[in-house]
């Protein structure tokens, strides 16, 4: 099992930045995927970016491409989300995913067994 907790959220004004940090416990050895989700209210959980733990390859959604950067440390079992240029159609809570399978489809939730708390992020114009 891996267990995922996030913190760095809270509130900004539109265009600033802020950066997202998931500390992963347990078996890490075994995380080969790991991604950041969110969930607006009334909306739906959607993924917005993901990594390869050991390639390090990254995926984004296409509302984000640009604009964050996912990255990791994996001495220190880190994953990051780096955000920029916020808009307060990002405003949302900020979910940490872990996937220990060897295959992923992005960004389908169930893909991930293990989810953090959540952080939440507010965007104000």
């Amino acid at each position: 099992q891996v267990q995922p907790v996030e913190s760095g959220g809270g509130s900004v004004q539109a265009g600033g930045s802020l950066r997202l940090s998931c500390a992963a416990s347990g078996s890490t050895d075994s995380t080969k995927t790991m991604a950041w989700f969110r969930q607006a209210q009334g909306k739906e959980r959607e993924g917005v970016a993901g990594i390869y733990i050991r390639a390090g390859g990254t995926v984004y959604d296409e509302s984000v491409k640009g604009r964050f950067t996912i990255s990791q440390d994996n001495a220190k079992n880190m994953v990051y989300l780096q955000m920029h240029s916020l808009k307060p159609e990002d405003t949302a809570i900020y979910y940490c995913a872990a996937n220990l399978r060897s295959r992923v489809t992005w960004f389908i939730a169930a893909d991930f067994g293990y989810w953090g708390q959540g952080t939440q992020v507010t965007v104000s114009s």
